[in-house]
């Protein structure tokens, strides 16, 4: 056991920050780093080491270059990064939603590197509105007289309650008071927005005489909103959206859809095939008379994160002068990503939607692909075993929970499982690769599920699970 006296002699000799960064290895490191993640590390180092003395763990007072190395690019490593899909989930919240198409990164990249006319009338010589740029398209797409764009569908709620109702009535289904990620509620959103709640109906069962009656001379509008993240089966009854503007317009009030999700493309005929009632399309929501819609730009529209309203051109208008606009509008590069989105729909080029191609992706393609992997996988890890097996996924981003395609994953698991590696630890090694894989675990096996994989993606996954990077990482 050390002295404090010994101790203290052995702190004594650790090196100052200058004379380590003197050094050779470190200095050439000063020449491919930024001095101040050099430093950073270099101080991080010598107290960790000072640490390991005080604690009698050690006496070691050589700063490890290599450590220091590993620190800097830990350092320089962007918080938010690009990763791999394998989870199945298609719009999964946590992972971005929608991949943008190739259109609209493209856009962005143009847009984002200069300047563009945001808010400036080329024709004219003078001002313009950043809210031009769309509108036109997402009328033509949807039917309506006209539209709004913020930046997501909670602002685009936010908005419409504050404008149409603040501090009066606004009628909803009990069944329909959802919460979305987050924790983030539609009566949250109610009260933020000055709005007074009229909860009419049950959970399950809400007649069209419940909105009729619940009706007075304080009321705003009727509110139906979209059960996109849950689904109540059994001994149900709601109100059809056509039925709701007819008794809202009879006492000419607002008939509002939250639609959440926000389908054009018609899932029926991708094979999805859900309950009509579970993901009406927006155009039948307009068509039905509904006054006003909401939805979300990076959910089954598969555009970027955004909050789309299209409705009657009076309500529209009355939205764009409201004083809360300006703390919801969307920028130049969601503007840019979502006008080169809408434009595939209009030309009939949907299918180069990243999401929507997911979900397009028919089964024997994506058991091809699980058997492509597998095989790859097995020649760079002799020690596991890569099985294709059939497997559901899930749309994800709240939509269509009841509907879970089939898809093919790669099980992946140790052949000894004794000493080989768990599920967990397999996973965990994935997410630390240098493109990180975020799979999924199910009755302890790692699943990489095709359904979200691109062909390029395959390398990345390989050199993950190769022995060799693995002894690179844990070297």
């Amino acid at each position: 056991m050390q002295t404090p006296a010994d101790r203290n002699a052995v702190l004594r000799r650790l090196p100052k920050v200058d004379e380590v960064l003197a050094s050779p290895a470190v200095r050439g490191l000063l020449e491919r780093a930024p001095r101040w993640a050099v430093v950073a590390a270099v101080r991080g180092e010598i107290e960790r080491l000072r640490a390991e003395i005080v604690a009698e763990r050690s006496t070691a007072v050589d700063v490890d270059a290599g450590k220091v190395a590993g620190e800097v690019a830990a350092l320089l490593q962007p918080s938010l990064q690009p990763v791999v899909n394998a989870t199945g989930v298609v719009l999964h919240t946590n992972l971005g939603r929608a991949p943008l198409a190739a259109a609209a990164v493209e856009r962005v990249a143009a847009i984002a590197r200069g300047y563009a006319n945001l808010e400036y009338r080329l024709d004219a010589r003078r001002r313009g509105s950043r809210h031009e740029h769309v509108a036109e398209l997402l009328a033509t797409l949807t039917g309506a007289e006209d539209a709004l764009v913020v930046n997501n569908c909670a602002a685009a709620v936010l908005l419409a309650l504050s404008q149409l109702a603040g501090g009066r009535g606004v009628v909803v289904s009990r069944g329909e008071l959802v919460e979305i990620g987050g924790s983030f509620r539609v009566p949250d959103v109610m009260r933020a927005s000055g709005a007074r709640l009229i909860e009419v109906g049950t959970t399950n069962r809400t007649h069209a005489r419940d909105y009729a009656n619940a009706i007075d001379g304080d009321t705003a509008l009727l509110l139906k909103v979209h059960r996109s993240n849950f689904a109540i089966v059994g001994f149900t009854t709601e109100v059809a959206p056509r039925e709701l503007a007819d008794i809202a317009h009879a006492k000419n009030l607002v008939a509002m859809v939250d639609l959440g999700s926000g389908a054009l493309a018609d899932l029926r005929a991708l094979g999805l095939a859900p309950r009509e009632q579970d993901e009406p399309l927006v155009p039948e929501l307009i068509r039905d008379g509904i006054d006003l819609v909401t939805f979300s730009g990076d959910k089954l529209l598969g555009g970027p994160q955004a909050g789309i309203l299209v409705g009657k051109r009076a309500i529209i208008a009355a939205m764009r002068a409201h004083p809360l606009l300006r703390a919801v509008r969307p920028d130049k590069m969601t503007l840019a990503a979502l006008e080169a989105t809408l434009e595939l729909y209009r030309d009939g080029r949907s299918s180069e939607i990243p999401a929507i191609a997911m979900l397009a992706t028919p089964e024997p393609t994506l058991e091809a692909r699980a058997r492509k992997l597998a095989a790859l996988c097995a020649l760079a890890d002799a020690t596991l075993d890569f099985v294709p097996a059939r497997v559901r996924s899930a749309v994800g981003g709240g939509a269509l929970p009841t509907v879970e395609p089939w898809s093919w994953a790669v099980a992946v698991s140790a052949r000894d499982a004794a000493a080989g590696p768990s599920a967990e630890a397999l996973d965990a090694r994935l997410r630390a690769a240098a493109t990180p894989i975020v799979a999924r675990i199910a009755e302890d096996r790692l699943l990489l599920d095709t359904r979200t994989l691109g062909d390029d993606d395959l390398p990345a996954i390989v050199r993950a699970l190769s022995r060799e990077t693995e002894t690179e990482t844990t070297s």
